[in-house]
């Protein structure tokens, strides 16, 4: 039996009542939710903003947080048509390899007939291959009872999909390259799992001859391919022989060993990388197959990305390390902002906030900033958000402009629709402290097409200083005890209501710097601080 061979349904029963709908959100309502649950207010450095009639968006997204779940009865318990729904989401990604999808929903609209509908982006990890990206709507209506239900019908799972046509795989396998670190040493995927879905990607000036593959829309009956929807792995020869990488033996086991020691099982990425031209030493994942989060990740980088919005307000001499900037409990932008644990530091510095991780002071500053300004730094002096050439496929990050203010306060603590990976946040880190963005490689002779201006010496001087400051007295104290002049941030990402927040910690040491998630961490000196701290007590601290 094909398992894609669905049925339409009509959906009958009573006239739903219209209901005036205003705006469901301020701006948007980003939800990435890998394998969360519904987005309700109350949880995480900050609290939600239902809206007023908050309803119809409030079940579109538990609906989106169960599907990626895999929590088949209950999504389709919250459509028109229970029984089609649950087969269709069960049976939908047979035979395409995907992993934990994400699906990120945007704003409602109402429609004239007093429907709802949500837009969303689906993001399909296809194991060994990429990502397959594309955009739908989810159809809402209101019941009979009052509640609202998603409108079942096969084009809101993708808007190709029908009782006619559905989707296949096609894989073409290659053998991955030989390859070596930067001293000649042999890589193999068995010595260092996390580099098995890297080495398959690298090749000749980084464009690649790992496994390659496509997902086309097919004739249902026929099986013929009517369009191709998504393609992965580059499709040219690359010249036999090793690849050399920057990558270092040394740097690549310790990296391996601390997530094996400390991430507990959960998922998370380490990148390390030298900071004097940007060649990455280290990339590591936990689990160390699939998905490579450390350079393709996209996550809310939380309070490590105060590194730029405080570049911003150096930059502008908005505000000085030792200017006054009061920390409180709470601060309300549209919705009530809050610190992580509801700490509060009254009369505090700008250094103490930066030391402290301050969600509400960062965010009382967002008025000296323009609007697109901590993108306009990001992107001039950071180089992020421009297209990276590493050697490998990679992320390369986005800091959209904020819609409204409540997005404005969010984007000020790396929250909102900022995204990053560990590969971005080492490069930050490496930019922040020596005030020159170097492309980040892995591949000797790869192309960089990206332009920016060194931060001032002033600003690098105060980053470095807040830095260290923060090691010594602030958050990263897990760090203090290890020898050299390290510099760190942590972070602290929140996810959906019932997941715990992403921890981070990046830092920097000799000519080194390192970023590191810890999905679901809670804090980042909890859950990246060990990870980080195993790894430079593994390593000298000289290392070049």
């Amino acid at each position: 039996m094909d398992h894609h061979d669905y049925t339409s349904v009509t959906t009958g029963g009573r006239k739903s009542r219209r209901t005036v709908l205003r705006a469901v959100t301020a701006g948007a309502v980003v939800l990435a939710v890998a394998a969360g649950g519904a987005f309700a207010a109350g949880l995480g450095p900050f609290e939600r903003d239902t809206g007023p009639d908050p309803a119809a968006g409030k079940q579109a997204r538990a609906f989106l947080a169960d599907w990626a779940a895999g929590r088949w009865p209950s999504a389709a318990g919250r459509t028109t048509s229970p029984g089609t729904a649950q087969r269709v989401l069960d049976s939908f990604t047979t035979g395409l390899d995907i992993g934990k999808p994400k699906l990120t929903a945007e704003s409602a609209a109402e429609g004239e007939d007093g429907t709802v509908t949500v837009p969303f982006t689906a993001r399909m990890p296809v194991e060994g291959l990429g990502t397959w990206t594309y955009e739908s709507k989810l159809p809402l209506r209101e019941q009979g009872d009052g509640n609202w239900k998603v409108d079942w019908k096969l084009s809101l799972v993708h808007p190709r999909l029908s009782d006619t046509e559905k989707f296949r795989l096609e894989r073409e396998e290659t053998k991955p390259p030989e390859v070596t670190d930067r001293e000649g040493t042999a890589l193999s995927g068995a010595e260092f799992p996390s580099l098995g879905p890297v080495m398959a990607r690298l090749g000749g000036g980084g464009e690649g001859t790992g496994p390659r593959g496509a997902i086309h829309l097919v004739d249902r009956a026929t099986g013929k391919v009517e369009r191709t929807e998504a393609t992965f792995g580059a499709r040219t020869v690359r010249d036999t022989g090793p690849v050399r990488t920057t990558l270092d033996a040394d740097w690549q086991a310790a990296a391996e060993k601390a997530l094996a020691t400390h991430a507990d099982g959960k998922n998370a990425a380490l990148v390390a990388l030298r900071i004097d031209d940007g060649e990455i030493l280290a990339v590591a994942n936990s689990p160390s197959s699939g998905f490579n989060r450390a350079l393709s990740g996209t996550y809310a980088p939380g309070s490590t990305w105060k590194i730029v919005t405080g570049s911003a307000l150096l930059l502008k001499d908005a505000v000085a390390p030792d200017d006054v900037v009061d920390c409180p409990k709470y601060l309300t932008v549209g919705k009530r902002f809050q610190n992580v644990e509801l700490s509060e530091h009254p009369g505090a510095t700008f250094r103490k906030d930066f030391t402290e991780s301050c969600n509400t002071a960062f965010i009382s500053l967002r008025d000296r900033l323009d609007d697109g300004e901590p993108g306009d730094v990001a992107r001039k002096y950071f180089g992020v958000g421009q297209e990276w050439h590493v050697g490998a496929p990679s992320y390369d990050g986005s800091v959209p402009v904020p819609k409204d203010e409540t997005e404005k306060a969010a984007s000020m603590i790396g929250q909102g629709r900022v995204q990053a990976n560990p590969l971005i946040m080492a490069s930050v880190t490496a930019t922040a402290v020596s005030g020159t963005f170097h492309q980040p490689s892995l591949t000797e002779g790869i192309e960089d097409t990206t332009r920016t201006t060194p931060l001032p010496e002033g600003v690098v001087t105060q980053l470095r200083e807040m830095l260290r400051a923060t090691v010594t007295d602030g958050t990263a104290r897990v760090l203090s005890d290890l020898p050299g002049e390290i510099g760190a941030k942590t972070g602290t990402a929140e996810v959906s209501d019932d997941q715990d927040n992403n921890g981070w910690l990046v830092a920097h040491r000799g000519n080194v710097a390192v970023a590191c998630v810890v999905e679901e961490g809670v804090t980042g000196g909890g859950s990246a601080g060990p990870v980080v701290r195993n790894l430079l007590a593994a390593v000298p601290d000289d290392s070049e």
